[in-house]
Parts: C-alpha cells; structure tokens; sequence
C-alpha cells in the first residue's frame, strides 16, 4: 500500500484509470466575439484633404496610400511592401475568379537593354557611371550598387567564381571593394 503524501493524494480519492479530472473539458473560446484593437483601429476613419477636396477614408486605406507615396518617392522597404501587396492580391483573384477568365496576360516585348536599365535604376539596383561620358554611346553606362552584388554572392548553394568573373564583377560594381567575398574566392586581393 502506498503512502499518501505530497503529489499522491489517497487512493480513495484518486481519479479511476480513463476517467478525467474536468470531465466537462476545456471551455472553447468564441472566435470573432471580442475584435482586437487592431481591428478597432484599422476600422476607424480619418478625413484627408486632397486636392482641396475632403474625404473619408479608413484607416488602413491612408496606411496604404502612405505605403504607395513612399514606394514612389525611392523607399526600398515600401516598394517590397507595394510588391507584397500586389503578389497577395494576385493570388486572391486567381482564387476567385472563374477559371476561364485570365486577367494578366503575357505580352513579350523584344529585348531592349533601356527597359531593363531603366529597372534597375527604378529598383534602385544600379546607378550612372560617371566614369563613361561617350556621347557616342548607344546606351547609358551602369554600375551595380554593393548592397545588390552583396546579396548576388551571399546567396547559398551558388557555385565557386573564377578570377575572370571576380574581376568582372569589380569593373561593374561601384565601391566593389567594400564587398565581402565567400570563402574560397580567388580575388585579386588574395594573390
């Protein structure tokens, strides 16, 4: 017979073996019930001036309109937000929409190295090079910015660069000697 004591109540008024001590079970908590103070403020109204007009608008739409100015005027986190917003609503019409209908469709255009040079200073990615000034020159001469080459050679599972990719790499990058190269690069600096 074993002993009643701390943590071993008497046998008597144990609970028999597969019977429960809250018979009744966990109480289930009601979803949606009580909203959160996010949700009370994202539903709240503010009246903005625009264009000498007023109007009413949520909270959340002046936090996205915010969002697009900040996109628009150069800043890299709200043009990834904008980016973000735009992949979720994508997805939310694929879902929605009948499958016969197809909103976004694919027209390619012939290769131009203005539009992509245009996108990369668009996405901040490259900049001018104010070493070339050839008014001969087809095409506006770019250099990569360090932070985008950064990310280039800190990606994982990319394979070893030769000396000749290195030193490519240093001709089009501005500042290329602030970069940080994985272990095991053969660069100029290491011979």
């Amino acid at each position: 017979m074993t002993r009643a004591g701390p943590g071993r109540p008497p046998t008597g008024s144990r609970f028999r073996k597969g019977e429960s001590g809250n018979p009744k079970g966990r109480p289930r908590s009601r979803p949606g019930t009580v909203p959160s103070a996010f949700d009370i403020l994202m539903d709240r109204t503010l009246t903005l001036t625009q264009s000498g007009k007023q109007r009413e608008v949520t909270v959340e739409e002046a936090l996205q309109h915010r969002t697009y100015q900040d996109a628009i005027a150069g800043n890299r986190a709200a043009r990834r937000e904008v980016l973000k917003m735009i992949a979720k609503r994508e997805k939310w019409l694929a879902t929605k929409m009948p499958k016969k209908y197809h909103p976004i469709e694919m027209l390619t255009e012939p290769t131009d190295p203005r539009n992509a040079n245009e996108a990369l200073l668009l996405l901040g990615i490259a900049e001018p090079d104010t070493r070339w000034d050839d008014p001969n020159d087809e095409y506006e001469r770019l250099l990569l910015r360090p932070w985008a080459v950064q990310a280039a050679l800190s990606r994982p599972g990319r394979r070893q660069l030769s000396p000749r990719e290195v030193s490519e790499i240093k001709r089009c990058t501005r500042e290329s000697e602030t970069l940080r190269w994985p272990p095991g690069t053969q660069n100029e600096q290491d011979r």
